[in-house]
């Protein structure tokens, strides 16, 4: 494992620096636009923009890096995504602040394609699984520790934005500074959605339904807990305690998907899901302090890492030539249901009251289960040649390069 990680360490201290910047990004705007009575449909529409800037960065960035390589790209994009968290503390608008996260949702989603695309070079089919997984660790710790720093200042002060954006400039550094070699420069990628939705119908349901419930968590889920304490140091236990519990979960849910399948586990992921929230919305109004994170933990633990487990059932029904096009269609079907689901949610939530939003993604996770086990009516499992281990789509699971990945090792062939 040491010499896996030694070639790529300097990368994943930039990437630890960055994500904690974004971290604490993630939870300071929702906080910042409750306390400024931002309305939630606003706060809803704001994350909606944010994944919608992620879903054109995904699709665009593999072209804007083409022109002008891997470094470069890192370097504006970080400068950008820098920027757009002071611009935040300077404009106190919905309007304006919708826009900054559509711009900070395309920057991370292109800086997200260079630094995967740079661990993919930098590793072997040997080692793979061990970088991704690392990298996935350290992402969503990083990720809750940048969540806790809005505990540091006061949310209406300007402090906390100006951390965010040292700690988006400083990753940076060890990035620019790496001697490890650029990797290749990606082509385009097609979607092709009609194929995807042959190759695998529960896989592409399964992300969107993910990103439905998922984007609906990282845009509403401070306006949540304000509802039950308007203390901020709730509103980061919280989003810290659900990402601990997907990064818990992570791995014993993939073991049980590679010995059990993975659409059984889907159900069953999406079934707890579906209770976990049913109790949060039933027993929202006594809810305290420790009731309410041990909530988050739990809910976490089982829809954080169904995208993953959706993943790599489409890569267990398809050929070689399909990975990158399956990789790019679900992160796709992701970003669709993560730009969706914060506005309808939102808008459920100012009809009802907070626990709207997990009555949303409860509704969200039954859908989810009936199509999976409908679909286990229509076909049968992959076979086991061709069962994909969990750890080697892992890679897929966190956000966008690895749409790029198969296409280089083809290119490579070709070559040789």
């Amino acid at each position: 494992m040491k010499h896996a990680l030694a070639p790529v360490a300097a990368l994943l201290i930039g990437v630890s620096i960055l994500l904690t910047g974004q971290g604490l990004q993630g939870t300071l705007l929702p906080v910042r636009a409750s306390l400024e009575a931002f309305s939630t449909v606003s706060i809803g529409i704001m994350g909606a923009a944010y994944f919608l800037g992620f879903t054109l960065g995904c699709l665009r960035g593999g072209d804007l890096v083409g022109r002008v390589g891997h470094v470069r790209v890192f370097l504006a994009m970080t400068a950008l995504g820098s920027a757009a968290p002071l611009v935040h503390g300077l404009f106190l608008s919905p309007v304006a602040w919708a826009f900054l996260r559509m711009v900070s949702g395309f920057c991370f989603a292109v800086l997200y394609v260079v630094i995967e695309s740079w661990l993919n070079e930098s590793s072997t089919n040997e080692n793979r699984g061990v970088v991704f997984s690392t990298y996935v660790m350290i992402s969503l710790s990083v990720l809750a520790g940048g969540q806790m720093m809005t505990l540091l200042y006061d949310p209406s002060s300007l402090q906390l934005f100006a951390i965010a954006s040292v700690l988006v400039s400083l990753g940076a550094i060890p990035v620019a500074l790496s001697t490890s070699p650029s990797p290749e420069i990606p082509q385009t990628v097609e979607v092709n959605l009609r194929r995807l939705f042959r190759i695998s119908p529960a896989a592409a349901i399964g992300c969107l339904a993910t990103g439905l419930a998922n984007g609906t968590f990282w845009s509403l889920a401070p306006v949540f807990t304000n509802s039950i304490n308007p203390d901020p140091s709730l509103a980061a236990w919280f989003m810290t305690a659900t990402v601990i519990g997907g990064a818990l979960s992570q791995w014993p849910l993939g073991y049980l998907s590679d010995r059990l399948g993975r659409r059984k586990i889907l159900i069953a992921a999406a079934t707890m899901g579906i209770v976990i929230s049913g109790v949060i919305v039933t027993s929202m109004s006594s809810m305290t302090f420790v009731s309410a994170n041990v909530a988050g933990l739990l809910w976490g633990a089982v829809a954080l890492p169904l995208y993953t487990i959706a993943v790599a059932h489409a890569n267990d029904f398809a050929e070689t030539d399909d990975y990158v096009m399956i990789s790019s269609g679900l992160l796709l079907m992701y970003g669709i249901g993560a730009i969706l689901g914060p506005f309808v949610a939102s808008t459920v939530m100012t009809w009802t009251n907070a626990a709207g939003m997990f009555a949303f993604t409860g509704i969200v996770h039954l859908c989810l289960a009936a199509f999976v086990a409908y679909r286990m009516l229509r076909r049968e499992s992959a076979p086991d040649a061709a069962h994909m281990a969990f750890g080697d789509a892992l890679a897929t699971a966190h956000t966008a390069s690895q749409v790029y990945e198969e296409e280089i090792h083809q290119q490579a062939e070709e070559e040789d």
